[in-house]
């Protein structure tokens, strides 16, 4: 049996920064040091691009989860002693950021042949709303030259029932509605043309005069006081919970004042209508508010290391990072120890939210010390519970790639948290043609309420089958149109949220610790906005992130974004 290649020498063995690991915060951090004009080495032990924000095929997507359920020992040192008087050595290891890691094969001859034709997304239910930040960014960084999208077909809010209601998303949907009574529409039309009214007013409000009283005079249009932007979402709405839940995206039950975790304010709630009225319509082929990256959400971080590579950035993977050398007599960062022996130095480093620290190597000094135990400090904020399906059939005959959402106690009167379920068919490239795959997730507390959670939405839309033979495992799509699809593969699993520094989602520390940052984990929301923000403030906080730059003729940097119909 042959030797494994030797680990590749890397040179020049300074930089201005290290990134360990290739999750999106990682890539985009990289990215916007690389176009300020920094040297970055980016770091990864995996073999492809994405970590915990990766699109992987079923074996892949198994291992990966299953590897990072258990924690890593200390890897044992191998470069010589030569420079020991100058730093000490701190060990990394992993912490297991998965757990309760349950997959189910229901139909093992039709998936044996198909296994890595997926492209599962390890974060999902995920999308991107047509005018977020992170469509913004991608245009101004340029990332978007690498990754093409597709609409979201349709939205839908679900019911104890098994109905799966149409979410509309303007006035005209609201209007064309059958679903709706009168009373209803002439409710969500008035809503929706308050605020727009409000938007209108604040924006014109900033550019010319007011009359003190909330009333811009000029258009004519009502902003909404500030007493009633402090109150309560779910009292403003007057229990539209096809709003709260569907459109606003909320979490809680946000009429439990119980059970609520994250009650959001009126004027919290009107920014995410606004996120998502500017959406619909923002590009002409793009069907409503919602896209999706083809070929999966691993295409965005590789997007941005695409990016960072044209700029100057070096990628090695399968090169996995054992310790830290931290100066002994301040403490201070200095470098990395990677897996070939090789010390690799850098002015700052970000790292993969998965590592810790162990104890060092040596006896710390007072100084190195302080740094291992405010380094190693971690703060799980609850959990997110993901869940993959997949299934030979739509849940809507009509409709291939589409948004569910379970608003609480919707299913069962427990459920205190909205479940969101997200339909991509083989159409994205995620899945063969004729498949379909469905991504689930639920805030949760423990594992317990969280596979409760996505049990009784998979119940709700799915059908699983019984004990299988391999004589029937051909005979999967004899479900009528009426019918729930049949599961013919799932994965469930439980995500720690972790942070540090009393639950930021990022920690940039201060003094000596000002050069290393751990990126963070995938959250609950269906966007990156959060994500994205904690990347661009964490490491250089006070530069531009990817300045302007005037680029040449027919520069593929003019191409924008491309949305396939």
């Amino acid at each position: 049996m042959s030797e494994p290649p030797p680990y590749p020498q890397i040179e020049p063995t300074t930089f201005d920064l290290i990134a360990v690991g290739t999750g999106l915060a990682e890539c985009i951090v990289a990215a916007a040091a690389s176009a300020s004009g920094k040297t970055v080495l980016h770091l990864d032990a995996n073999p492809f691009y994405g970590s915990h924000y990766s699109s992987l095929s079923v074996p892949e997507l198994t291992s990966f989860l299953i590897s990072n359920s258990t924690p890593s020992s200390p890897p044992s040192s191998t470069s010589t002693t030569s420079d020991i008087a100058d730093y000490s050595i701190v060990n990394l290891i992993t912490q297991p950021v998965y757990s309760d890691v349950e997959i189910s094969c229901f139909y093992p001859e039709l998936m044996e042949e198909n296994l890595r034709k997926f492209n599962l997304d390890l974060c999902g239910p995920r999308v991107l709303f047509c005018a977020d930040k992170s469509i913004d960014l991608m245009l101004k960084s340029g990332a978007s030259n690498y990754v093409e999208f597709k609409s979201i077909d349709a939205s839908f809010i679900g019911d104890g029932n098994g109905k799966l209601w149409n979410v509309p998303d303007s006035r005209a949907a609201i209007f064309k509605d059958k679903s709706l009574t009168l009373m209803e529409k002439n409710q969500l039309m008035r809503f929706f043309k308050l605020v727009h009214g409000h938007l209108v007013a604040t924006v014109a409000a900033g550019s010319s005069g007011n009359d003190g009283n909330g009333n811009h005079e000029e258009e004519g249009k009502t902003k909404i006081s500030d007493e009633d932007l402090e109150r309560p979402f779910v009292e403003y709405l007057s229990k539209m919970r096809i709003i709260l839940y569907a459109i606003a995206m909320a979490d809680y039950d946000q009429d439990d004042m119980g059970v609520c975790q994250n009650l959001l304010k009126t004027k919290d709630g009107i920014d995410r209508l606004a996120l998502y009225q500017s959406s619909v319509g923002r590009f002409t082929n793009a069907s409503g508010a919602l896209i999706y990256p083809i070929y999966g959400q691993g295409e965005l971080p590789q997007a941005f290391s695409r990016r960072s590579a044209v700029k100057g950035c070096i990628y090695v993977l399968r090169m996995p990072v054992t310790a830290l050398l931290m100066e002994k007599d301040s403490g201070s960062y200095k470098g990395v120890r990677l897996a070939s022996g090789q010390d690799i130095f850098s002015q700052k480093l970000v790292l993969d939210p998965s590592f810790t620290l162990a104890s060092p190597s040596t006896s710390p000094s007072d100084l190195l010390h302080e740094s291992f135990n405010f380094l190693s400090t971690r703060d799980v904020k609850g959990k997110v519970a993901r869940g993959i399906c997949i299934t030979r059939n739509s849940l809507k005959p009509d409709t291939s790639n589409l948004l569910v959402v379970y608003p609480p106690r919707s299913l069962y009167p427990e459920q205190i948290t909205s479940i969101r379920a997200l339909q991509i068919s083989g159409n994205l490239a995620v899945c063969p043609l004729g498949m379909f795959v469905l991504y689930l997730s639920a805030l949760c507390d423990d594992a317990i309420q969280g596979k409760r959670l996505l049990n009784a939405a998979m119940n709700a839309l799915l059908t699983f089958p019984g004990p299988v033979n391999s004589e029937s495992s051909s005979t999967v799509q004899s479900e009528t149109s009426e019918e729930k699809p049949t599961v013919i593969w799932s994965g469930l699993y439980m995500q720690e949220m972790s942070t540090v520094d009393n639950g930021m989602p990022s920690l940039l520390f201060q003094g000596q610790f000002d050069s290393i940052n751990f990126a963070p984990m995938p959250d609950g929301n269906l966007n990156y906005n959060d994500i994205l923000d904690a990347a661009l403030k964490v490491m250089y906080p006070n530069e531009e992130n990817f300045p302007e730059t005037t680029p040449p003729e027919n520069s593929e940097d003019d191409i924008g974004l491309t949305l396939e119909t």
